[in-house]
């Protein structure tokens, strides 16, 4: 690559050096929402301005430079003798005493890069921080294994579920975006530094693939090359018991670095290996997808994140309708909501277009200022948990009187009470790259649970309204129940998290899918036990 090409691709090298973690400064929240991904937008833009000026200089530099050239190599092949001529004799002199040390030390090339470099200080402080490149990983291993999806695939723009000898399409982008040999690399890498070579190993078997289809190639923003693939893989192999490919990779990696001392040693180590135990070389170790301690569904989470599980149909059970629905509520007799019923026990609604294209755009409006990373109750802490990917803000309804109108068609439509402290203010949730939510209960499971301190009693029902539609994923599955509702977009989903005797419903245990492509918007209503004693009447029965 020439000098020119390699400055001007040198602002993607300072961009990936941003994501050094002694230089992040953005928080490492930026891949928890997908609203924050999009505003990463901008300085990037910024970034552009920065090296399109900086493309100018160098285009105006080098076309200067080859004007000089063409002059002096005019001089040479002009004539034969040029010093004979006294002027020309002159102009000879002069250029190797004075001009050509002027062009070889020529400040416009360093005041080029030194703007380009200022520029991007200005903006440093502005993009994704390296907790944001692992989180980015992170997500797209988690859409590998929920969704199945086959890394090569992934590498070329494909988002194909491969079972099998089953190929098939889970999402088609309307433009194919193919991952580089170093994009590979990071991916693999994060999972590599994680001691998580499940993941790495193909990750870093694509990253190989694609280095030796390019070497001898080289592009200033990549971090990683051949060598680096081949390094990580052949210890993550090693890691993962294949002492034989791991070999066969660190002998390759030689190839290209033979002065490589700790690489040499490693091929002695291998091969005493195997030597010591001959079994190793026709033995293929299985990998084993690393284990989540909290998530003992994960079977069935995962299967209902791919289909819709065994969700009956409604004329296989006449007790599951569509209606239009008043609740004998005079505000909803002029405008009455279309109800399905999803699923009776645990009984779950859903309700068709609940909110309008506008009312959803102004809360989604209403909140992306207040966004913050969503959190879950462990004990009397709220923690931020990688097994909850969103920020959330809460909105008062003094916000904008149309959230009091939305509290009025929620309490029409449920029969519910819900003024403070009997609900919570409304919750809005956008999901980050990959982002979902695991199996988890919305009422409180512990007697210390942050929840309690409303004074309010439990969770007995959430009001859940989809405020986007997602081109692929995001389904909010019942784990128990074995079944799985879609985005809907502007819909609302209720259920009891309660029995009538206040124990919760083991059966509400639920999970938001997670999203693999499109950004999705969720607002919660969250309601409590009291306030509704008329409204909802308790039960000494555990099935109430």
């Amino acid at each position: 690559m020439g000098s020119v090409a390699r400055l001007a691709a040198l602002l993607a090298v300072l961009a990936l050096r941003a994501a050094d973690p002694a230089g992040a400064v953005a928080g490492g929240d930026t891949f928890s929402a997908l609203t924050s991904v999009a505003r990463a937008l901008a300085p990037e833009r910024r970034l552009l301005a920065l090296l399109r000026r900086y493309l100018r200089g160098e285009e105006a530099r080098l076309r200067d430079l080859t004007r000089f050239y063409d002059k002096v190599l005019s001089l040479h092949e002009d004539s034969a003798s040029p010093v004979l001529n006294p002027l020309l004799a002159f102009t000879l002199i002069k250029r190797l005493q004075s001009d050509w040390r002027n062009v070889v030390h020529s400040l416009e090339a360093s005041e080029n890069i030194r703007a380009l470099k200022h520029g991007y200080e200005k903006v440093e402080q502005d993009l994704p921080a390296f907790e944001d490149l692992e989180g980015a990983a992170r997500a797209l291993m988690r859409l590998q294994d929920v969704y199945m999806l086959d890394v090569k695939g992934l590498a070329r723009g494909v988002f194909q579920r491969v079972s099998g000898s089953a190929v098939k399409d889970l999402y088609s982008p309307r433009r194919l975006v193919s991952l580089t040999a170093d994009d590979c690399f990071q991916v693999g890498k994060v999972a590599y530094d994680m001691g998580d070579y499940y993941h790495a190993i193909p990750w870093l078997e694509e990253a190989v693939s694609l280095f030796r289809g390019s070497y001898g190639q080289w592009n200033t923003e990549d971090e990683a090359s051949l060598e680096d693939a081949l390094d990580h893989l052949a210890f993550a192999y090693f890691q993962a018991g294949n002492v034989s490919c791991a070999l066969s990779l660190t002998r390759e990696f030689l190839l290209y670095s033979p002065d490589n001392k700790r690489m040499a040693r490693n091929v002695l180590k291998y091969e005493k290996l195997l030597a010591e135990s001959p079994s190793r070389a026709a033995a293929e170790a299985v990998i084993q997808r690393p284990n989540v301690p909290h998530l003992q569904t994960r079977a069935t989470y995962e299967e209902l994140c791919q289909t819709l599980g065994s969700q009956p149909r409604h004329y296989q059970i006449p007790s599951l309708y569509c209606s239009y629905e008043t609740s004998a509520s005079p505000y909803l007799l002029l405008q009455p909501v279309r109800k399905e019923v999803i699923h009776l026990e645990p009984y779950v609604v859903l309700y068709h277009d609940f909110v309008s294209d506008l009312e959803a755009q102004k809360i989604r409006g209403f909140a992306e200022p207040w966004l913050q990373r969503s959190v879950v109750a462990s004990g009397e802490k709220q923690l931020a948990v990688e097994y909850r990917i969103s920020k959330s803000a809460w909105l008062k309804d003094t916000v904008d009187p149309m959230l009091v109108t939305l509290d009025h068609r929620i309490a029409a439509l449920t029969g519910l009470n819900i003024q403070p402290p009997y609900a919570e203010y409304l919750q809005v949730v956008n999901y980050g790259i990959g982002g979902h939510y695991e199996p988890h209960f919305d009422h409180a499971t512990s007697p210390s649970s942050p929840l309690y301190r409303m004074k309010s009693g439990n969770r007995v029902a959430t009001f859940m309204i989809y405020l986007s539609s997602v081109e692929a994923g995001g389904a909010t599955a019942f784990i128990y129940a074995n079944f799985s509702v879609p985005v809907v977009k502007n819909a609302a989903l209720f259920w009891w998290n309660l029995h009538r005797s206040g124990e919760g419903d083991g059966d509400t245990l639920h999970a938001g899918c997670p999203v693999l492509a499109g950004d999705k918007w969720v607002a919660n209503k969250w309601i409590h036990e009291y306030g509704q004693e008329f409204r909802r009447p308790c039960s000494s029965s555990p099935e109430d």
